[in-house]
């Protein structure tokens, strides 16, 4: 079995806030590898795989304190 990690702990490790990480994964840029069902709501497992591939997003997408980068910027 391989291990998981929570939203948060997931966006720990990239480097962003978890909310940031939430709102990639509703619009579909970033992909949770394991769903789950508690409490009435969903939540989310997040593997290295998944971790690695947010980084990748994160490097070529966004700017700490200054948003999105602009499809013309070079990344």
């Amino acid at each position: 079995m391989r291990k998981t990690y929570s939203t948060k702990e997931a966006a720990r490790q990239a480097g962003i806030h978890w909310v940031t990480l939430l709102r990639w994964h509703a619009d579909g840029k970033v992909s949770a590898s394991e769903e789950l069902t508690m409490n009435g709501g969903k939540h989310w497992r997040w593997t290295a795989e998944d971790i690695a591939k947010i980084k990748k997003y994160k490097k070529h997408y966004f700017r700490k304190g200054q948003g999105r980068r602009s499809n013309t910027a070079e990344g």
